[in-house]
């Protein structure tokens, strides 16, 4: 069997040593898969799966992606392979982003949206802190239809780990395929075609999270 490769995009805003080790643990379960933390363009257009992190503020995400030359590359990876954004890289995928007014790179109909939730109150009475920092239920079966692929084997309403004060809004509900709830419904994962994006961090989500990163190893959309 040949090798594949999977690319963790390095543009300089993820956090590329925690993700790139969960991919790589998850990668000792599956036979014949390289993992590398890359920043020549060249090699993510090579690659059999990208990975695109991010993290910190949108308009710093988008800026770096375009200075280091990587934008058009992870925009033909999106066009060809299975691509897997996390956190900011997840909002880059969508259109626009409130946060400093940004547009994205369009590939997922909708928005990046802020948290209001001022004035409301937790169950055990607290304030509502932006940003949602810790774990948090995740929901996949959204009564749409077969949940998404990659959620194979992960129950519905697994915790996974957040930090965030913006979140996506997908202009179509089928491109929302995991939701939670922190002072409101909100979208946490989107999915077209090819892609596959989470606002939460499969990284530092224990078990769930390196079972999403092997259902991206083996996913063939």
């Amino acid at each position: 069997m040949n090798r594949q490769t999977v690319a963790v995009v390095d543009y300089g805003m993820g956090n590329l040593r925690s993700v790139a080790q969960a991919v790589l643990h998850a990668a000792t379960a599956v036979d014949h898969v390289d993992v590398v933390v890359t920043s020549d363009p060249q090699v993510v257009r090579d690659a059999h799966r990208v990975v695109l992190p991010g993290q910190g503020a949108m308009p710093d995400c988008m800026a770096e992606l375009a200075r280091s030359g990587l934008r058009d590359a992870v925009l033909e990876a999106a066009a060809s392979k299975p691509l897997f954004g996390v956190c900011v890289g997840m909002q880059m995928l969508l259109d626009h982003s409130e946060e400093g007014d940004t547009p994205g790179l369009g590939l997922i109909p909708g928005e990046v949206v802020r948290f209001r939730l001022d004035g409301q109150r937790q169950p055990d009475g607290s304030r509502y802190k932006v940003p949602q920092m810790g774990w948090n239920r995740v929901f996949h079966d959204l009564g749409r239809g077969p949940t998404h692929a990659m959620w194979q084997g992960i129950p519905d309403g697994s915790y996974f780990y957040f930090v965030h004060s913006f979140y996506a809004r997908p202009a179509d509900p089928v491109h929302s395929v995991g939701e939670s709830d922190y002072g409101t419904r909100f979208t946490c994962a989107v999915a077209r075609g090819n892609l596959f994006a989470t606002q939460f961090h499969p990284e530092k989500s224990a078990d769930q999270g390196l079972a999403l990163y092997r259902n991206f190893l083996h996913w063939n959309p």
